[in-house]
């Protein structure tokens, strides 16, 4: 299952209806929890998702809508005494913040946090499951946004294994080898599979217009972006380092992204329709998210063998 589950939506302030921000990734049977801003605690309970699901908790910067749920979360993980380890990434000029946020009450400290302050853009983590990286936005304080891609592999063809007489265990063998004898000769992966085709999620908070969010975003099967103002107030946008619905929209439409998902609204507009509309005009895919909604990751298209392949 990848799927993401929406926490929050509000951005500085928020709403009757809609929480602080907070997003939660599902990746098969990984959780990545993102900027937890205040109520994320109930909010999770209400989603229905278990702090146990989590291993990862990345915060895009240290602004109080996405991280002030962090004291919470952390101690709701101690109070379960979640086994596994959970690690913290985070802007590394934020770590005064974070050392707060982490003892702002007493409690009974039983989860292990480890704590990865990032420091430059790039990869911050190889995998597996897998490569997590880091781009530095344009907003303040230091902003990063976050890219999720699965390694390179191959996705196997039974009709082509079929042919070449090769089932069971044997199939295991090939991918771990790259090549087996069948048949009375050696058929090799290439020859029975196709490429698979990586999956991206991309997560695009607080920032202005920059060549960053277009990199994070490329080719990302699902690009979760802020969308704070609309084409109205596109000076507000460019005066606080925040993005206009169509901006997202035009984010997703030139990196190749396949579906747009908006948050991050001003309490300024109680419908985010308007939003939703002005990102639809630059790009066809576009959900508004609301809080608790769930959102697939859209599935990869079918594979296709190469005309050249045989067995």
């Amino acid at each position: 299952m990848r799927e993401l589950v929406v926490l929050g939506t509000a951005s500085q302030t928020p709403t009757r209806y809609r929480n602080h921000n907070g997003y939660v990734l599902h990746w098969d049977g990984d959780g990545i929890l993102f900027d937890p801003g205040e109520g994320t605690q109930r909010q999770l309970l209400l989603a229905g998702v278990s702090p146990w699901s989590f291993r990862r908790i990345c915060i895009t910067h240290l602004h109080g809508d996405h991280c002030l749920g962090l004291p919470g979360v952390v101690q709701r993980l101690s109070l379960d005494r979640v086994g596994h380890e959970v690690e913290l990434f985070y802007p590394a000029s934020g770590k005064p913040y974070v050392d707060r946020l982490l003892h702002a009450a007493v409690f009974d400290e039983h989860v292990r946090i480890r704590e990865r302050p990032v420091t430059e853009s790039g990869t911050v983590e190889p995998g597996p499951p897998f490569a997590l990286s880091a781009m530095r936005l344009d907003h303040f304080p230091d902003t990063f946004g976050w890219r999720l891609e699965e390694p390179a592999g191959r996705s196997m063809l039974p009709e082509k294994l079929g042919a070449a007489g090769i089932a069971g265990p044997r199939v295991g063998d090939l991918q771990r080898e790259g090549a087996v004898e069948a048949g009375g000769r050696s058929v090799t992966l290439e020859e029975v599979s196709v490429e698979r085709r990586r999956q991206v999620v991309a997560f695009v908070m607080d920032t202005g217009l920059c060549d960053a969010a277009f990199e994070l975003a490329e080719g990302a099967d699902l690009l979760v972006c802020e969308a704070t103002f609309s084409d109205a107030d596109a000076d507000l946008a460019r005066r606080y380092r925040h993005l206009t619905a169509a901006q997202a929209g035009r984010i997703a439409a030139e990196s190749g992204a396949r579906r747009l998902v908006i948050t991050h609204f001003s309490q300024r507009y109680p419908d985010e329709s308007v939003l939703l509309a002005e990102a639809k005009g630059e790009f066809d895919d576009v959900v508004a998210a609301q809080d608790l909604l769930r959102v697939a990751v859209p599935s990869r298209p079918s594979p296709r063998p190469s005309s050249a392949v045989g067995v």
